[in-house]
């Protein structure tokens, strides 16, 4: 009897370790492969897409379109000297209202507070003024990448004794403004528009020159951008 009942004990064991060890198998097991698996098809993803799409190659194709298609779609310019912001101020803003290109004219040898001292007879200003043949500004440059892609052209300065800030005379002379509608505008604390547009049309020989405007030195945006509105462009 304790013979037997030693086997039947014996036999009971056997069977449990059996079935402890086939369900540890089967718990552990499937775990395993299908982390391997997930992890080696997220591998596989992972290099088909920086095949697809190699590492900044999509934000800089996007960028090289956007920049491209701007530069297709722009037909206006805005050209302007400003000696003390005042222009540069309106330059931007027309800009901003049209989605023009900014082209700034910068002297050679730009002028210091001093030299644009007005009151100083002995000032680089009032010497070019008092001597005409001193008023030949060198521009650091008067060239304009695809300058014939521009159908409209605004060109701004200051008013310098009833005339154009002559800085701009020689952009004016230098380029040809053959098909391209031109805007000339102006700021100033009190002097008019007067002729300035109309001697910068002589000094150009080209182009379909507008009237122009003349705005004072603290224009404001919302006067500008009237303005421009009103040109129908």
């Amino acid at each position: 009897m304790k013979a037997k009942k030693w086997i039947s004990m014996i036999a009971a064991g056997a069977m449990a370790i059996s079935i402890l060890t086939g369900c540890g198998a089967s718990n552990t097991t499937p775990v395993r492969k299908e982390e391997t698996q997930t992890g080696e098809t997220q591998r596989l993803e992972d290099a088909a897409e920086t095949e697809k799409f190699p590492e900044g190659t999509v934000a800089s194709a996007e960028l090289e379109g956007s920049e491209s298609e701007k530069m297709q779609d722009s037909k206006t310019l805005v050209v302007y000297y400003s000696a003390s912001g005042h222009t540069e101020d309106v330059a931007n803003t027309i800009a901003g209202a049209t989605g023009a290109d900014l082209f700034e004219l910068k002297p050679a040898e730009p002028y210091s507070s001093a030299d644009l001292n007005y009151s100083d007879d002995n000032s680089r200003v009032s010497q070019e003024h008092e001597n005409e043949g001193l008023r030949d500004v060198e521009l650091a440059t008067a060239t304009v990448e695809d300058w014939d892609s521009y159908e409209t052209v605004f060109i701004g300065y200051p008013i310098w004794w009833g005339i154009a800030a002559w800085p701009v005379d020689g952009f004016v002379e230098e380029n040809d403004f053959t098909g391209k509608t031109v805007i000339p505008f102006c700021t100033s604390a009190s002097s008019s528009l007067g002729e300035s547009g109309e001697l910068l049309k002589k000094k150009a020989g080209t182009g379909n020159w507008l009237e122009g405007i003349r705005f004072s030195s603290g224009v404001s945006e919302e006067t500008v951008q009237e303005w421009v509105e009103s040109l129908g462009l």
